[in-house]
């Protein structure tokens, strides 16, 4: 049982933390607006919060392996992790932060065709569009993050060290990103997600909805062809036509017919051409 207390622990902390940055944020943009945002996110956040308890506090425990027991079980050639040894601390982090993203771009990717969909659909279905909405997510998606995520990183020899790094970066950006701040990010957004950017990807419009699936950076979108510019889209309206849930009908969404009938149905994203 001290692996779910430390993970708990985890949890409060890292929920405590984003909350009260976050939190900052939202004052210092919302103003006198921050009331009427406080109550407009109310019940999808309590919906984000009970599906961040579940997947950090129940799921995620079960994911916890011994160090270097998943290395040894895919098992990385000994060439790759002493090449690793050999390489300057910086790039070896620039080069985790882009094959991380890289697998995420696609894992991504492949959750907006119609097999994935149906477990991916929760994480669309915000209609107030604010920085717990990253932690929206099914167990069934967050499973298969887990699952696949880390694993071109291993198979590579990148050193924990930078996996671990990698992965603060990609965690707290995700924050970022699902801020409800119209910022373009300027010169800077052209090589990193920025917030304006990634609520594009979150549009109610179903084909701009296949765009911009980099968690962290725009790298992946620009070279497959899924990069757009989202100046002309600030502050677009978010959700899905199947609409938005409590945390028991979010559990339950994937079960649903209307995604397992025969064929694509108007509920499914279209994505962009790559």
């Amino acid at each position: 049982m001290d692996i779910f207390a430390d993970h708990i622990r985890g949890a409060a902390i890292l929920l405590s933390m984003t909350a009260v940055v976050f939190g900052l944020l939202a004052l210092a943009t919302k103003r006198g607006a921050i009331g009427g945002a406080i109550v407009r996110t109310r019940k999808e956040f309590t919906t984000n919060l009970g599906l961040a308890a579940i997947n950090l506090v129940i799921l995620a425990p079960l994911f916890v392996l011994p160090e270097g027991t998943l290395r040894e079980a895919i098992g990385t050639p000994a060439a790759l992790v002493s090449f690793w040894d050999r390489v300057p601390g910086l790039l070896t982090f620039v080069a985790a932060v882009l094959v991380f993203d890289f697998v995420v771009y696609w894992r991504h990717r492949l959750e907006h065709t119609p097999v994935l969909w149906p477990i991916h659909a929760t994480h669309h279905a915000d209609t107030a569009y604010h920085w717990l909405t990253t932690m929206r997510k099914h167990p069934l998606s967050k499973l298969l993050s887990a699952s696949v995520d880390i694993v071109l990183l291993l198979l590579l020899g990148l050193p924990e060290w930078a996996i671990g790094t990698a992965t603060l970066v990609r965690t707290w950006w995700a924050f970022f990103v699902h801020a409800d701040v119209p910022w373009t990010l300027g010169i800077f957004g052209s090589v990193m997600i920025s917030p304006a950017a990634h609520r594009l990807h979150h549009i109610r419009d179903e084909a701009l909805m296949g765009s911009n699936y980099g968690n962290t950076v725009t790298l992946w979108d620009k070279l497959f062809g899924t990069y757009v510019d989202p100046a002309p889209y600030l502050e677009c309206e978010t959700g899905i036509a199947e609409g938005t849930r409590g945390l028991g009908g979010e559990l339950l969404r994937p079960f649903e017919r209307r995604y397992w009938r025969r064929g694509r149905t108007s509920e499914q994203p279209t994505e962009l051409a790559g």
